[in-house]
């Protein structure tokens, strides 16, 4: 590649204004000592086609969102083994090589679970899409065995059958809870549903809730987050899953290995910044 070419990778999905990724691959990038440019574009499923199609040799990668990890797939030359297994990759690597996808979305899950000292036992995975599929895998990861999926409309998370088949996991597909589960019923619990979606559950939290990953950060906290907290439960939310994952998704686009605690003083700080700007 020319030198004269200045490298670029984005972050892609609709909507995509609340990403956080440019704070965190920016940083990343200063301290790593690139000079590359990170972008955040609103496309969606019908616009991300042309979008790789006009993407040239400066380009190093892209973070995919919603709703474009699995829209993505038909369109990448290779795939990384865990996209087989999960059927979604939110990130893709170009190169030689020409579009290859990963996933790194179940490295932050396993990551943010690990960070509050989770052990693996019955599960619970609130919500049915592509993130439910990743964390599926990251359950696998952590030593779960079985796991109960609670969808809206449990038709629509069928697509978690074969995942589960792939990992050998035992999966049982259920409706909305009308309360989260104990620690009994369920040692950890993933949300991947968006924070207005979980309201709901906030006041239905049990008396002995074990571990929670809430993978939405906006608000944040998330409310569920606190009310796990407050039952005596240990909780961590997205901004930590988003964190771990982008670590892993520098190391692949530029093949360095960035320092997670100057991400996650840029990424905190933004936190902060759109705290206040809300609570004014």
């Amino acid at each position: 590649m020319s030198q004269s070419l200045r490298r670029r990778a984005a972050v892609l999905g609709h909507p995509i204004t609340h990403s956080l990724s440019p704070v965190l691959h920016r940083a990343a990038y200063r301290q790593i000592g690139l000079d590359w440019d990170y972008e955040a574009h609103d496309v969606d499923e019908a616009g991300l086609p042309g979008f790789l199609d006009g993407c040239g040799p400066e380009w190093a990668g892209l973070s995919l969102t919603m709703p474009l990890k699995r829209a993505v797939l038909p369109l990448l030359d290779d795939v990384s083994e865990l996209v087989e297994v999960v059927g979604g990759a939110n990130t893709v690597v170009m190169g030689p090589a020409g579009r290859v996808g990963h996933n790194t979305d179940v490295t932050g899950i396993v990551e943010a679970l690990r960070g509050i000292g989770a052990e693996p036992g019955p599960a619970a995975v609130l919500g049915g899409g592509a993130t439910a599929a990743s964390a599926l895998a990251a359950l696998d990861t952590l030593g779960c065995r079985a796991v109960v999926v609670h969808a809206r409309r449990p038709e629509a998370a069928a697509g978690l059958l074969p995942v589960a088949e792939r990992l050998g996991l035992d999966l049982e597909i259920a409706g909305w809870p009308a309360a989260l589960p104990t620690r009994g019923q369920a040692s950890i619990v993933v949300c991947t549903v968006p924070a207005e979606a979980a309201a709901g559950l906030v006041g239905r939290v049990p008396d002995d809730p074990g571990w929670l990953l809430d993978v939405s950060y906006s608000p944040w906290p998330p409310p569920l987050v606190a009310a796990w907290r407050t039952a005596g439960g240990r909780a961590v939310a997205g901004d930590e899953m988003l964190l771990r994952q982008a670590v892993e998704q520098v190391r692949l686009m530029t093949g360095s290995v960035p320092d997670a605690a100057t991400m996650g003083t840029a990424l905190r700080g933004e936190l902060e910044r759109r705290r206040a700007a809300q609570g004014a």
